[in-house]
């Protein structure tokens, strides 16, 4: 008889954001007339830039004819997405990242899923607490969690990096040596950042224990303060110990276009084995690439036009975050993020749950959130807004939440 894979099992309830859908569509439905704005999922609300609309236009036209038509993409991705990439995101900074050590996919979220993958089963995942649920989840079908404890609403075989209030949200290294660090910075709940010189002693960290870091960049193009790094290989013998994973989902908009990429070094080595031989394996059995058109629309990201182009756009989204933290402390809330990053983290008021802030929100200011506590035990008592929304919906938002 035919068995399920029993890890699937292990898994706790829905989907974060799958669950909060479901009830939002149930209250939408009871409710048509309220008047929703969704400041939950991390979900763009503006439209693709010009550039980037002008270079899907040209590569549709180049799929229509017989002499520009592309079929099947190469394993890694096109040569003209992965040199810019390499050349204005990595060498123009001073890291040493070849166009060969670039993998194109269809965005961060499936690479930090997959990348588990080339690992030993039996590895020992480190996670940040709260954390992304991608990490977790993807961990959890694997078979490396262990068993549910309900009581510590946390897995018995993973190892937790409380980030708190106490530590400025930042991880501190574990007791017990992992062989996986899954690191988020900007920090996708919290929005908070990590200077160089903390990245620097991670990194440090996971080569004198031979760890590997799995570092989610997603969020760099948000940074404005000059002593947070854009890359973990802005810091010395990263090479050796880091795969980094990166998204055009938040810099350019491409949430419903899915476009990202993931860097494995050809240095970086587990039990002397090249981690980028694996990973080009796994890519290449397992996926055919991100369409032609989407890789050139992904090109003209980098092209000068579409530099600056994709700098207004985050700077509109930053005006959002500037907007949520500003309204939300002038009227007593405590809260952080909201500078290098497009989340704003609040402490609920009055000791309420993350869900119970949640049901307030939407039951009575029509507005939704994402509860912190889906992140993670230590995300209890806190609440993630988004500053994905319109300028309009956002001040409207702020309006709601702090009136009485």
């Amino acid at each position: 008889m035919v068995k399920a894979n029993a890890n699937y099992g292990r898994l706790q309830g829905n989907y974060l954001f799958s669950t909060i859908a479901k009830k939002v569509a149930a209250y939408t439905e009871a409710h048509p007339d309220a008047g929703i704005i969704r400041l939950g999922i991390g979900d763009v609300t503006q439209p693709l830039s010009p550039a980037v609309i002008s270079a899907l236009h040209s590569a549709v036209d180049d799929m229509a004819d017989a002499k520009t038509f592309h079929g099947y993409a190469p394993d890694l991705g096109y040569e003209f997405l992965r040199s810019a990439i390499a050349e204005q995101d990595y060498r123009a900074r001073g890291c040493e990242i070849s166009d060969d050590e670039i993998f194109i996919s269809d965005g961060a979220k499936s690479d930090s899923a997959n990348i588990q993958e080339i690992f030993s089963p039996d590895a020992k995942v480190a996670v940040c607490d709260p954390v992304y649920p991608v990490y977790v989840d993807s961990n959890v079908m694997a078979g490396r969690s262990g068993e549910w404890i309900e009581s510590e609403q946390r897995y018995s075989d993973f190892i937790y990096m409380p980030c708190t209030e106490a530590n400025h949200f930042m991880p501190e290294f574990p007791k017990e040596n992992p062989d996986l660090i899954y690191l988020c910075f900007p920090n996708n709940p919290t929005g908070m950042t990590i200077t160089k010189e903390r990245l620097q002693e991670w990194v440090d960290y996971a080569n004198r224990i031979h760890a590997v870091i799995l570092y989610d960049a997603a969020y760099e193009a948000y940074i404005s303060e000059p002593d947070v790094p854009h890359s973990i290989y802005e810091c010395e013998g990263a090479r050796t110990c880091a795969i980094e994973i990166r998204s055009f989902s938040k810099n350019a908009g491409f949430t419903g276009v899915r476009l990202g990429f993931t860097v494995v070094p050809k240095d970086l080595k587990a039990d002397g084995v090249a981690l980028h031989g694996l990973w080009a394996r796994r890519h290449g059995t397992k996926y055919n690439g991100a369409p032609y058109i989407i890789q050139k629309a992904g090109a003209a990201v980098y092209t000068p036009e579409g530099q600056k182009e994709i700098r207004q756009l985050v700077g509109y989204y930053m005006e959002n975050a500037r907007m949520i933290y500003e309204g939300l402390k002038d009227a007593g809330y405590t809260v952080y993020g909201g500078v290098n990053a497009p989340y704003i983290w609040l402490k609920t008021p009055d000791g309420m749950s993350s869900w119970d802030f949640f049901d307030h929100l939407l039951d009575s200011k029509h507005i939704v959130g994402t509860p912190g506590s889906g992140f993670g035990p230590h995300g209890e008592g806190f609440f993630r807004l988004t500053a994905f929304g319109t300028h309009e919906n956002t001040r409207e938002a702020i309006k709601r939440i702090t009136e009485a």
